[in-house]
């Protein structure tokens, strides 16, 4: 236990010196200037101060008024010494933090024990800062290892509803890093984005419920089976937003209202705007954008400029123009992503007439002929 002492008197600061090396553990930190104290911080270490309470150039109080100034010492214990037993004069040094008094001159059966008594609370409360310190730790630990089961939890069932086909399982995994890109760009913080990125590949898990036939059909889908379709948003939102998981409860989010529109025209509620959850306006952009630059049995796959034309193009009516200009700025990442995973199964990208320009990596130009 280090003990501060200031006294601009040698003499009671010797014998104040003396008697802190009497109790069990404790050493002395002795200062006859206030203004040299001052100098040391915030490197100086010590447990409790004992302060002169008049001094040159710094008054007791001044000298702990300066002190407390620094976040590292403001809850450390400070006593004065003082031969003035006036009322007023206690109680100014008590408004300013000190917690006890030693009178002058200092009686050492006093000081040792107010010391001892002082010195096992000081004690006590360093063990109690030890053992929260400790029991934070631990909450944070078993907080992370709740989270790793979270994520891989969301990570089995997305395996389990793209079993079926290859095709789903890339479809969400880029869809998934598309999203991320675009939330990165609106200006989401990190862990926003990244629980997006684990959430997005769930948008899909409401298909398990829709039949083989209409689910893997080859051709365009009739009326009805359209409708039968749609249903997976729904189902999706039941499956998942039950769960008292906070990632799985964003997936649920995501499941039930990737298919809105901007304009309130899209299903399953017709929600429109701000009503519609940004997570599920993020990612209505990236299950989008990835659909059309993919082949599909039913269709060829887009250039990457057809289909930055056509989500630019319903900005304010299927898409929220503010996640429209967030995916502008997200491009050049996007493209990255697309060229990772086609490179991943040696497979050529859409063709595109777009460059990326390194000094405006949101912007698409387009090559000159």
């Amino acid at each position: 236990m280090r003990i501060l002492l200031v006294d601009d008197n040698e003499t009671n600061l010797a014998l104040l010196s003396k008697l802190v090396a009497k109790l069990p553990g404790c050493i002395a930190v002795p200062f006859n200037k206030p203004e040299d104290v001052l100098a040391a911080m915030p490197a100086l270490d010590f447990d409790i101060a004992i302060i002169d309470f008049l001094m040159p150039v710094y008054s007791g109080i001044e000298l702990l008024t300066e002190i407390v100034r620094f976040d590292v010492y403001r809850d450390k214990p400070v006593v004065f010494v003082t031969a003035d037993t006036d009322t007023s004069t206690r109680m100014a040094a008590l408004n300013a933090g000190a917690i006890d008094f030693l009178t002058k001159p200092v009686h050492p059966l006093e000081f040792q024990a107010r010391m001892r008594n002082l010195v096992a609370l000081v004690d006590a409360r360093n063990k109690l800062a030890d053992k929260a310190e400790w029991l934070r730790v631990e909450v944070e630990k078993a907080v992370a290892e709740l989270r790793e089961r979270e994520e891989e939890i969301i990570d089995r069932l997305t395996i389990a509803a793209s079993y079926k086909d290859e095709d789903t399982a890339r479809h969400t995994r880029r869809v998934a890093a598309y999203s991320e890109a675009i939330a990165r760009a609106y200006g989401l913080d990190a862990r926003s984005c990244h629980d997006i990125r684990l959430a997005a590949p769930m948008h899909d898990i409401g298909k398990v419920a829709i039949p083989d036939a209409v689910l893997l059909k080859s051709g365009r889908l009739t009326e009805q089976e359209f409708a039968m379709m749609q249903r997976h948003t729904l189902v999706g939102n039941d499956i998942l937003r039950e769960s008292k998981s906070g990632l799985l409860q964003l997936a649920a989010e995501i499941a039930g209202s990737h298919h809105e529109r901007w304009d309130g025209q899209g299903y399953p509620f017709r929600l429109a705007g701000d009503a519609i959850p940004l997570a599920g306006r993020i990612v209505a952009i990236a299950d989008n954008f990835d659909a059309l630059t993919t082949a599909r049995p039913y269709k060829e796959a887009w250039s990457l400029e057809r289909t930055v034309d056509h989500i630019r193009a319903r900005a304010g009516s299927q898409f929220d123009p503010t996640c429209v200009s967030a995916f502008d700025a997200a491009l050049l990442a996007i493209v990255s992503i697309m060229a990772a995973d086609a490179e991943a199964v040696s497979e050529p990208p859409a063709p595109s007439s777009f460059s990326y320009a390194e000094s405006d990596p949101g912007k698409c130009v387009r090559k000159s002929a």
